[in-house]
């Protein structure tokens, strides 16, 4: 079980007042303690109805978006994490800046010692744009960043 000063960060869940931001605000998320920063293990978030706005047209752009992680010392708390996703919704950004973007504000929250960030956004104009970012904390897993990383260039 967790104990309350583990849990002290974490304001978001159970407080029963939902407020759904409208603009940008990476001080939404939140974290809290991992359990189990001795042995590696990943977590892997899908966030499937994300969106966002072009930032030339204003049209909404639609999105998939995937983040493996391996943990160090915290982890990201989900509903946080969704409250975070959501204030993108009417922000003007190319998909490339918006998968960097959340890829840098959660390597800020958490530390992690490996983060990727996949954008799997809906064709507009024919074209399907899938961006991906990476982040090691260290050499240990420079090999596992340069394998995804090549999985990530082929065809989705």
């Amino acid at each position: 079980m967790r104990t309350a000063r583990e849990l002290e960060g974490v304001t978001s869940l159970g407080s029963r007042k939902t407020i759904y931001k409208q603009e940008y605000d990476s001080s939404l998320l939140e974290r809290f303690v991992n359990k189990h920063p001795e042995a590696p293990y990943m977590v892997q978030l899908n966030c499937p109805e994300f969106t966002s706005l072009c930032p030339k047209t204003g049209q909404p752009d639609f999105a998939k978006i995937l983040i493996s992680y391996i943990p160090d010392k915290y982890l990201v708390e989900s509903k946080s994490l969704k409250l975070y996703l959501f204030s993108f919704r009417n922000t003007g950004d190319f998909h490339e800046d918006i998968v960097n973007t959340i890829k840098n504000d959660l390597v800020r929250l958490l530390s992690p010692r490996y983060l990727e960030v996949v954008g799997l956004f809906n064709a507009r104009g024919g074209i399907g744009i899938y961006p991906t970012a990476f982040y090691c904390k260290d050499d240990a897993f420079q090999e596992l960043a340069h394998q995804r990383m090549l999985e990530a260039c082929k065809e989705k």
